[in-house]
């Protein structure tokens, strides 16, 4: 399957440059390029892509505000993208505001060409983005910072203590994989266990959980 890529950028170099990198791949198509955040909302509803890569510092309307519309009610395509915010900061005052908007993960412009490929990947598949690490930081910097709202400790009395187990590894940036280890059962057990979650959550992915987790003070932030 053909990966498609709107690429939402100010800068015209940029753009060009993961255009060249992503329409190198055999599996991926750059299918529109963006020059700020109102042209991507209107170019993501016409050209139906699955991955947007978004500057979260753009023009006219900044990645946040047009995340929010891509991903809201009111999005006219049926066709829902997968978000990849692109930040130049590894600790951006945007950051947490992007991924309660709905964006699948973050990367940094820096980035290794391969990382930029595989997240591009990553978000398609419909997993969440959390390494390298860095995403991990900064959802800590950002959830420490923040109010945590009532409706997180209603959310949690609807888990099974079993899905508040899972919920907990998954705020802790665990993979699938590992929870599984961590919890002596198997891998596709606890796949069934994060969908759950997801579902009760209202979250669209594994970065919202992680999000919630934080909130609700199943994991605390690093000191």
């Amino acid at each position: 399957m053909t990966i498609s890529v709107l690429i939402a950028d100010d800068q015209a170099m940029v753009r060009a440059g993961f255009a060249a990198l992503l329409d190198a791949q055999e599996d991926v198509r750059v299918v529109g390029q963006a020059a700020d955040g109102a042209e991507a909302v209107t170019l993501s509803a016409r050209l139906n892509p699955d991955v947007v890569l978004m500057d979260v510092r753009m023009p006219e309307l900044d990645g946040i505000a047009a995340t929010r519309r891509i991903l809201g009610p009111a999005y006219p395509a049926a066709h829902v993208p997968r978000i990849l915010m692109l930040t130049t900061f590894d600790i951006d005052d945007y950051v947490y505001d992007a991924l309660e908007a709905g964006a699948s993960g973050f990367l940094l412009k820096d980035a290794l060409p391969e990382d930029l490929v595989h997240a591009v990947r990553v978000v398609a598949a419909g997993d969440a983005l959390l390494a390298p690490s860095v995403t991990r930081r900064m959802i800590e910097h950002f959830a420490a910072r923040r109010p945590r709202p009532g409706r997180a400790t209603a959310v949690l009395g609807e888990l099974t203590e079993r899905e508040r187990e899972v919920l907990t590894l998954i705020g802790r940036g665990r993979s699938n994989a590992e929870i599984a280890a961590d919890l002596f059962i198997s891998e596709q057990t606890v796949k069934t266990h994060v969908g759950k979650v997801l579902a009760k959550l209202g979250a669209r992915d594994r970065v919202q959980a992680v999000i919630f987790a934080y909130d609700a003070g199943l994991v605390e932030p690093a000191g």
